[in-house]
């Protein structure tokens, strides 16, 4: 079906059309035409409506499919409808499998089931054998099956000498490594962050130092070592003047933010909705500020829906028993909207876009006529809401639900392929 998108303002600044509103023509899955106004011809589907913009594709570099092991929780079948809903046209897979995504015969499951899909999944294979921080795992092997890096999710790597190997081995092979930061001798048994929100409600606390102190260690390792560095999802003051340090030292390091940190602190948890236990927590307001100020002064590269599926039974329980994680990947937009409001919305497309891209090493789209299409289409004045009938996830671990959120994704185009809400 060929495309033309009328009156789309164009957010792309490697656009030569960039702030424009054009009309956009596509014929078979590449842009033919971008003028002022198109007159349709032929058998051919319009996308228009008031203040429509248009970007880049836009890249998820956090989010778990689940599958295979957990399929009951997700499937990278339901994960594609669900990220096609939330606005990438890519996302990145970190493990939470069985067997985990530590060889190459796993991430070639991973790209042989999602091939020619509407939404391009990119696969991080574990850093260690079973994602669990004892050895190294097949980096080579699955750099060669089609591996993006290397991560271990959410669990951080707590033997020092393992991460300078790592670092090592990563750059031997043209690749990266993403790593949580938490010193779990720190944060043991903590519930949400510590501070006055966790005290009266008498629930053990997440120091901000167990990040910290772990990024501190990792960024000194990365000077010795040399090598790429990513940290996916930073929560602090402290981590984002760690960070900017870095950069400014000229360390390879790169790092992401939750959307839902950017969004929310801990004061929201004073009901107990167990949606709300992440990690990394909600921290306070103060922290919660630096991270806003992190994305717009260009500190902190991206944000990421770190979407994590949690069946009932993970979730329905008391507080401190429940399962940390949200699902995100259809709200990620809306909760980086609320935060940083449209007046920041190009420091939000470039966190979802050209930064992503570029940390991923994969040429960025472009806008322009001749080229395949590669769009996500967005309003940032309307609103969406989460429904059972709209969330396209098996599990509805979201506090979400029912609740009207800032900006609303149209839908996106991936060459041939389209999907709109």
């Amino acid at each position: 079906m060929n495309l033309l998108i009328k009156q789309a303002k164009i957010l792309a600044t490697n656009s030569p059309f960039y702030n424009k509103v054009m009309d956009i023509l596509i014929e078979g899955g590449v842009i033919v035409e971008i003028k002022k106004s198109i007159t349709p011809k032929g058998n051919i589907k319009i996308i228009e409506g008031e203040e429509l913009n248009i970007s880049n594709g836009w890249v998820d570099m956090q989010a778990v499919a689940c599958d295979p092991g957990f399929e009951y929780k997700e499937t990278l079948e339901t994960l594609i409808k669900g990220a096609a809903a939330g606005g990438f046209t890519s996302v990145c897979i970190h493990n939470y499998n069985n067997p985990a995504l530590h060889n190459k015969s796993q991430i070639e499951y991973v790209l042989n089931k999602t091939e020619n899909k509407l939404v391009k999944v990119l696969p991080f294979g574990t850093i260690s054998i079973n994602g669990k921080g004892k050895d190294l795992a097949e980096m080579h092997d699955m750099k060669k099956s089609g591996a993006i890096g290397f991560s271990d999710y959410k669990h951080p790597i707590q033997d020092a000498g393992m991460v300078m190997r790592a670092l090592q081995y990563s750059e031997n092979v043209n690749s990266f490594i993403v790593t949580h930061c938490d010193d779990e001798s720190i944060s043991n048994g903590g519930q949400i962050n510590e501070g006055e929100v966790s005290t009266a409600l008498g629930l053990k606390g997440i120091p901000v130092l167990a990040e910290e102190l772990n990024l501190q260690r990792n960024l000194a390792i990365l000077e010795y070592t040399g090598g790429k560095l990513h940290i996916p999802t930073v929560s602090t003051k402290g981590s984002v003047e760690l960070l900017k340090k870095a950069k400014a030292s000229g360390l390879n390091v790169t790092c992401g933010v939750a959307a839902i940190n950017l969004f929310l602190d801990d004061t929201n948890l004073t009901e107990f909705d167990t949606n709300y236990k992440i990690n990394p927590p909600l921290r306070s307001k103060k922290d919660v500020q630096a991270l806003r100020s992190g994305i717009t002064s260009g500190i902190i590269d991206v944000i990421v829906s770190d979407h994590f599926p949690q069946d009932v039974e993970s979730k329905d329980l008391e507080f401190d028993l429940a399962d940390f994680g949200m699902i995100n990947i259809q709200t990620a937009f809306s909760c980086a909207l609320e935060a940083l409001k449209d007046k920041n919305i190009d420091s939000i497309i470039k966190s979802l876009t050209d930064n992503a891209y570029s940390i991923l090493g994969i040429k960025t789209p472009i806008i322009e006529e001749g080229s395949e299409a590669n769009l996500t289409l967005f309003s940032i004045k309307d609103s969406t809401t989460l429904t059972e009938k709209t969330n396209y996830s098996k599990s509805k671990n979201s506090p979400f639900f029912n609740k009207p959120l800032t900006g609303k994704v149209i839908g996106i185009v991936n060459g041939t392929k389209s999907f709109f809400n």
